[in-house]
């Protein structure tokens, strides 16, 4: 049988701006861990968001750039999960009312041909901490430096078909951000990352297969290979007649295979709801045109 890979990509863009999404503090990369991070960031009782204006003028920025649907009224939401690195134990993100809408790129096909991929949507949201594993034996460290950095997540439509494909797709957005000033998007340094969903289907199907999900991928070489080795091991199994399951994988460059990290979570497993520290951000045509 003949099989289609049907490809969507979540790509993170950390915007350059001077100081972080929602705190007066510094967004600087490569500082001593913990050097970058003030009460808010700390999540220390009583403290209270202040919204970076510079975010929304990016994030517009890229918007108008792709021909994308501007949010005249966005609104921020609590995205509600526990993890080390995330002390308020929520994420602030923008769940129905993102700040830009649906827009598209253009790609060059090998055969010299163009092709549109349409945006779902780009939302702005903080990042959250990082975890350190190498300089503690027996346990992790915690560096909130990057901890409310802003972050522009830009949502593809399920609408590429081939590892090349997402390459071509990933190196248009790298070029579109970083001429726009936006990001400087080198993705060693984490300020663009990428997440990728692949499902495949028999050729010619218009049913969706169960897709999986590779979080965090830093390079382009590794986003095609990670593509390639999903496809191939979903092929694999539905040749075998089992079946794939929803969930997130680890892709790991070295050996190129990925392994299981948890079952894929759906909206309603971060219980959403209103940021109530935040009043809804609203502009209009002469903001955008300022823009």
């Amino acid at each position: 049988m003949e099989w289609e890979a049907v490809i969507g990509l979540e790509v993170h863009v950390s915007l350059s701006t001077k100081t972080k999404l929602f705190s007066g503090t510094a967004s600087v990369f490569g500082a001593e861990p913990n050097t970058e991070a003030n009460i808010f960031d700390l999540a220390m009782p009583g403290t209270l968001p202040a919204f970076n204006e510079e975010a929304l003028r990016m994030a517009v920025k890229f918007g108008l750039a792709i021909g994308a649907e501007i949010g005249k009224r966005s609104v921020f939401d609590r995205k509600n999960y526990f993890y080390p690195d995330l002390p308020k134990g929520y994420q602030v993100t923008q769940l129905d009312f993102p700040t830009v809408g649906r827009g598209s790129l253009a790609i060059a096909l090998d055969d010299g041909s163009e092709k549109q991929i349409g945006i779902t949507r780009a939302h702005i949201e903080e990042n959250a901490g990082k975890s350190l594993h190498e300089d503690f034996y027996g346990m992790s460290g915690i560096d909130l430096n990057r901890s409310g950095e802003p972050l522009l997540e830009i949502v593809s439509d399920p609408e590429i078909r081939s590892a090349k494909e997402a390459v071509a797709y990933l190196k248009k957005l790298h070029a579109i951000v970083r001429y726009l000033d936006i990001s400087d998007a080198i993705m060693a340094k984490g300020s663009m990352r990428c997440d990728v969903n692949v499902s495949i289907r028999p050729k010619g199907s218009t049913e969706l297969g169960t897709r999986t999900e590779m979080k965090n991928i830093n390079s382009f070489r590794f986003v095609e290979k990670a593509i390639n080795s999903e496809i191939q091991r979903q092929q694999d199994i539905l040749e075998d007649s089992g079946t794939v399951i929803q969930e997130t994988r680890r892709y790991d460059a070295e050996r190129d295979t990925s392994s299981p990290m948890r079952s894929k979570e759906f909206a309603n497993d971060y219980r959403y709801f209103p940021e109530p520290d935040l009043l809804p951000v609203e502009i209009d045509d002469a903001y955008i045109d300022a823009v």
